[in-house]
């Protein structure tokens, strides 16, 4: 495995990603039944921003930094916002909240989560972050056979998180077989998939899959801060989203024109929010 998050760890992909995922959590609380998050592809809950990995890149400085001490971030951002300062002390901006500590912080007391992470020294690392907690149960197994594994939950509610590396040529059709494999499991179920946005084919062909696979209801958002002009770096990134909670998109077209504003670099951004299979 070459990918270390640590390295891209609070930078604006990962300010969307979780953006994302605390409005789709917190549109959860709408109702009191339990529910189940499970995220396939976990990490180790919590990065150090002082860290020499982060500090090497600096990419934080362009995400959550721009962030941190804004004081009149809107809803659903400062629903974000706090959960990452959960993690820090004070005024201080140290650790960056991985997928499992954002997901934590919007867990009520009946709720739960399962984290699955294949590398054992990074599995070990979230077993120590999670050590006590009874809501959480860690397993150190690879994403996409556990989904098989855990699936469906015996809350028969909540939300699945697929955030892959991206590392492999064909992690885009493992994710693809991954999801058809849990929807047949569990077609109820609140699937969202990160992925980054470098080559625009590739996206295209992936939406294409999503719309011939047969499952219904897909949305997606996406947020780029570059010109889609060349496939040598991450000009953006999206989410899809399966099943969404109920008025997350209109949480969502008011959230990503703050979240743009706050962390654009120039021209040639922009978001978007779309049904690839409308409801």
């Amino acid at each position: 495995m070459n990918y270390r998050h640590a390295f891209h760890a609070g930078n604006f992909a990962d300010v969307f990603k979780h953006a994302v995922l605390a409005a789709a959590l917190k549109a959860l609380h709408k109702k009191d039944a339990p529910l189940c998050y499970l995220d396939t592809h976990a990490g180790v809950g919590r990065y150090d921003l002082k860290h020499e990995a982060a500090q090497k890149t600096g990419e934080y400085q362009q995400g959550i930094a721009r962030l941190w001490n804004d004081a009149a971030s809107p809803e659903p951002l400062s629903e974000y916002l706090a959960a990452v300062r959960a993690v820090n002390r004070g005024s201080t901006l140290r650790f960056y909240p991985g997928s499992p500590r954002i997901a934590r912080h919007f867990l009520r007391p009946q709720d739960r989560m399962v984290l699955l992470e294949k590398h054992p020294e990074e599995a070990a690392r979230l077993m120590h972050e999670f050590a006590g907690d009874r809501q959480v149960m860690v397993h150190a197994q690879d994403g996409y056979q556990g989904l098989r594994a855990h699936l469906p939950p015996r809350e028969r509610r909540g939300l699945v998180l697929i955030d892959p590396p991206y590392e492999a040529a064909d992690e885009f059709e493992r994710v693809i077989a991954g999801l058809e494999s849990a929807h047949e499991r569990w077609a109820s179920g609140i699937y969202a998939v990160w992925y980054p946005i470098k080559d625009r084919p590739a996206i295209e062909r992936f939406h294409g899959r999503l719309r011939a696979s047969g499952m219904q209801k897909i949305l997606a958002a996406e947020f780029l801060l570059f010109p889609e002009d060349t496939a040598f770096r991450m000009n953006g990134c999206g989410m899809v989203l399966i099943n969404p909670p109920w008025r997350l998109e209109e949480s969502l077209r008011a959230l990503l024109p703050q979240l743009h504003a706050r962390l654009t670099q120039g021209p040639g951004g922009r978001w978007s929010v779309f049904w690839l299979v409308p409801e």
